[in-house]
């Protein structure tokens, strides 16, 4: 699995929503500062993510986006799959695969499959809901009085 930039950006917006969920439209202005993202390319991931059915735009003077489902809702898996494509390691993995004439005596491909099935496992089970959890507790955890 390779996550791209465009990927990485994605997860960063996504995320961003996610702890602003709730607050009302996020302006881009506001996304691409946080994330440290180029506007002009966080233009082009904002349309990916709302053909993806992740986001939804508003328009108007109190316009910007939003997340189109809750966090708990939103898996990683599916905005790395939609944005960067399969997670497979290896070509051979996928199911119906027919490019090896190697492929049944392959002692590499077991392995693959078993890189494979944990990456899933992980983000397939982890929502931004998880995340924004996450990152919660590290500020509490760091606030601390005299």
């Amino acid at each position: 699995m390779r996550i791209t930039y465009k990927g990485d950006y994605a997860l960063k917006t996504i995320l961003d929503l996610s702890l602003h969920h709730g607050s009302g439209p996020v302006t881009i202005h506001d996304l691409a500062k946080r994330a440290d993202i180029p506007i002009k390319f966080l233009e082009q991931i904002l349309l990916d993510l709302k053909k993806g059915g992740f986001v939804e735009s508003r328009r108007g003077k109190i316009g910007g986006y939003l997340l189109a489902k809750t966090p708990s809702q939103t898996k990683l898996g599916e905005v790395v799959r939609f944005i960067d494509g399969p997670v497979d390691p290896i070509a051979c993995v996928e199911t119906g695969y027919a490019g090896c004439k190697d492929i049944y005596k392959c002692v590499f491909k077991g392995v693959w499959q078993k890189v494979a099935k944990a990456t899933s496992d992980i983000i397939d089970n982890m929502t931004f809901e998880d995340l924004v959890k996450q990152i919660n507790t590290h500020k509490e955890a760091v606030i601390y009085q005299i």
